[in-house]
């Protein structure tokens, strides 16, 4: 993957079919996790470890900072974590592919200074299966 703009990862959600920019991340960062199952009993050789694959749990963390695009972005996330809801959201990451799927969002988190703008933190956990589509 070559070099790209930071700007161009971006954030969508899900509303009712059609896919729409949330907000205007600043910083993200987008990791993906599974779990390992070890099955090393007294008969493996030379007693390594070994794993059963495709056992363990899989998941997908997002967290992101930035500002919302505008009022009703921030009512639509501030509403899914009250609710605790599971959206469809998506990420694209340029050069690369998009990741969709069912999240819920964890957390949420608002600063800002006497002169500046207000600024949000948020995390999003997997929820489900993720899709992952070449762009």
């Amino acid at each position: 993957m070559a070099a790209q703009k930071g700007r161009d990862l971006l954030l969508k959600v899900d509303e009712g079919g059609v896919l729409t920019t949330v907000a205007g991340l600043r910083s993200r960062r987008l990791a993906f996790n599974a779990e390992t199952v070890d099955v090393t009993d007294a008969e493996s050789v030379g007693r390594w470890r070994e794993l059963l694959g495709g056992a363990g749990v899989q998941r997908a963390s997002l967290t992101g900072a930035g500002i919302f695009k505008d009022q009703e972005s921030d009512e639509k996330v501030r509403a899914a974590f009250f609710s605790s809801a599971i959206l469809n959201w998506q990420v694209v990451i340029p050069g690369f592919g998009t990741i969709a799927g069912p999240f819920q969002l964890t957390a949420l988190e608002y600063s800002g200074e006497h002169n500046g703008e207000v600024r949000f933190e948020l995390a999003l956990e997997s929820a489900g299966a993720l899709a992952f589509g070449v762009l």
